[in-house]
């Protein structure tokens, strides 16, 4: 599915499917579908606050600009570090394929001046001391899961299908997710990960949402690291959507350049 982070991807996360009539219940695989599907703009720009937090309260704090755009086939995102100074200048990119091919990732590392490509095996690390991975920085695929529809169930006032969702094939490194998606615009507000021994690992709550430019987009999250004891804290701010970016910002050159 596309990731909630960012689109915040949401990226992020209102149907383009013809309804079915009220009387017939969707299925898990249909309804993740929907949410993968949410429209999110041929392009979106914004500037982006991550907050990390360990468990005694201390924090960092790093500001970031992210550009994000998507021709149908490839969606490409990149953004850079702003501050603090240690991480100035720090850019990462994803380029996720709509026919299913695993995600390229680069990340540029300013210190050593040069851009390292993540490796599949370097997916399951954390991003930049967040409690992100680099696989959460990506889109997964709904076919790549089984769906099963659990329950509904209200969270924070809105009625939710609670939908699990495991892996096809061995290897990945969530034994299975559950996402609480809104039935009335199926935006997914939270999102539990459990590690390859069944256990939670994480979850993934949204603070705020809106529309802007009709566009559904997710503005405030928390990834709580229950295992770690640790924090990250999101909150997306100056979004614009459809601003003609190009395609060539979207490339290694532009990692180590700047826009």
């Amino acid at each position: 599915m596309k990731t909630f982070f960012l689109s915040l991807t949401a990226v992020g996360l209102i149907s383009i499917f013809t309804l079915k009539p009220a009387s017939a219940q969707l299925t898990g695989k249909e309804i993740m579908e929907k949410v993968y599907n949410m429209p999110s703009g041929d392009d979106m720009q914004g500037e982006l606050v991550m907050t990390l937090e360990n468990n005694r309260g201390e924090q960092r704090i790093r500001n970031l600009k992210q550009f994000s755009m998507d021709n149908g086939k490839v969606e490409k995102k990149i953004m850079f570090f702003l501050a603090p100074a240690d991480v100035k200048n720090t850019s990462f990119m994803n380029w996720s394929y709509a026919d299913g091919r695993e995600d390229d990732q680069w990340i540029y590392l300013p210190a050593l001046k040069r851009i390292k490509r993540i490796s599949s095996d370097g997916k399951s690390d954390y991003f930049m001391g967040s409690d992100f991975t680099y696989d959460d920085l990506g889109d997964r695929l709904p076919d790549k899961d089984n769906h099963k529809l659990l329950k509904e169930e209200a969270v924070n006032g809105h009625i939710c299908y609670v939908i699990e969702s495991t892996p096809k094939t061995s290897g990945y490194m969530y034994s299975k997710t559950i996402t609480w998606v809104m039935k009335e615009n199926f935006l997914g507000i939270k999102r539990e990960f459990y590690d390859p021994k069944r256990n939670l690992l994480k979850t993934l709550t949204i603070r705020k949402f809106d529309k802007i430019s009709g566009i559904w987009t997710i503005l405030e999250t928390e990834m709580n690291n229950v295992q770690k004891k640790h924090k990250t804290l999101m909150k997306f701010t100056n979004v614009q959507y459809n601003q003609g970016l190009k395609d060539n910002w979207f490339t290694e050159r532009t990692m180590t350049t700047g826009l």
